[in-house]
């Protein structure tokens, strides 16, 4: 098969033919129909922050993947040739103590595919039975890459209930504007967001934001509690640019008793006001790891399904993956003129 590798440690990417995924007794071969860039690729395709440390060369990258089973293994159960399946890129063991009191996604031995593993850029990628979301028909197939990413902003926005509530969403990139999105079907208002590109901006506001502050603005709390008239803080604040900045007007825009959900990760250790911010707020922070396998499969499956959530226009970019440099340079631009960019192998 052809598929995007990692072969030396050097920014780059090649495109070829490599060995076909042999297929363990517990997993299936799909034949990819869709994979997208995650945020996470970035580093491995730079070669750049984590990637050196952790990714073993040479090997094939991606995690957000869709496609059609064409081989299972003799102990993958309840599949069969054919079935249209989504990909949780996190691989979990199922026998340590997360894994047997519902936290999956934080299993011990976690590992990720297309990070620690062969992953989806490619014609066919093996994937563990146990790993594969069944699609009840084709209805999503366009967009079967996205429900692993999605996932993530499913979790972060309804970790705690949010209709009627007040929503700040710092940063809008692909998972905070699948933010907006989600809490916009969930009933939430106002759904105000921090964003400094115009093209995300824009695209803030077309998912359900009331109104999208930029960050360079003076006095930029005071900004950001007159667009959702919120003068004693938000209901819930969504971090998920990772930005220390962002971090640190989260805290200060979250409401005494409000929480904030913590997704966006750091570049460097963050300073923050403990005791003013925290404590004497009684502020409650969420960290989200991935997603909660498979109970929010289940709510981005029906959000989807029903309509309530549609991630399409978010689509901005798609290519043949052979042309992966054209989406990682769309991906990787300052200007940030991109939502979601995808790659038909």
């Amino acid at each position: 098969m052809k598929a995007l590798v990692k072969r030396r440690p050097a920014p780059g990417a090649e495109f070829g033919p490599v060995d076909d995924p042999a297929v363990k007794p517990n997993e299936l071969l799909i034949k990819i129909h869709r994979a997208s860039i995650c945020g996470s690729d970035l580093p491995i395709y730079g070669w750049s922050s984590w990637a050196p440390g952790r990714f073993k060369l040479p090997s094939t990258f991606g995690h957000e993947f869709c496609g059609e089973v064409v081989e299972v293994g003799r102990d993958a159960h309840d599949f069969a040739k054919g079935d249209f399946v989504s990909a949780e890129s996190h691989v979990f063991c199922g026998l340590c103590y997360q894994c047997r009191n519902g936290q999956r996604n934080v299993c011990r031995e976690m590992r990720i595919i297309g990070v620690d593993g062969p992953g989806g850029f490619g014609e066919y990628a093996a994937l563990p039975a146990r790993c594969a979301w069944k699609h009840k028909d084709g209805a999503l197939k366009d967009v079967g890459s996205l429900m692993e990413p999605l996932g993530n902003a499913v979790y972060s926005v309804l970790v705690e209930e949010v209709a009627c509530k007040s929503v700040l969403v710092l940063g809008c990139g692909p998972q905070g504007l699948f933010s907006i999105a989600v809490a916009k079907a969930s009933g939430a208002d106002p759904i105000v967001a921090v964003e400094g590109s115009a093209f995300r901006a824009e695209l803030a506001r077309r998912m359900g934001a009331s109104a999208v502050v930029d960050p360079g603005r003076h006095e930029l709390l005071g900004e950001v509690l007159r667009a959702g008239a919120a003068p004693d803080g938000y209901d819930v604040v969504l971090e998920m640019s990772g930005a220390p900045s962002a971090i640190e007007l989260g805290l200060k825009a979250a409401r005494s008793g409000g929480r904030l959900t913590a997704f966006g990760i750091p570049s460097r250790r963050v300073e923050l006001d403990w005791a003013n911010d925290l404590i004497f707020k009684g502020v409650r922070v969420h960290g989200i790891v991935g997603r909660q396998i498979f109970e929010t499969w289940y709510k981005t499956d029906h959000l989807l399904r029903s309509g309530a959530v549609d991630v399409r226009p978010l689509i901005t970019h798609t290519f043949a993956l052979k042309d992966f440099e054209k989406g990682f340079s769309v991906m990787s631009s300052p200007e940030k003129r991109c939502g979601k960019v995808v790659f038909i192998p």
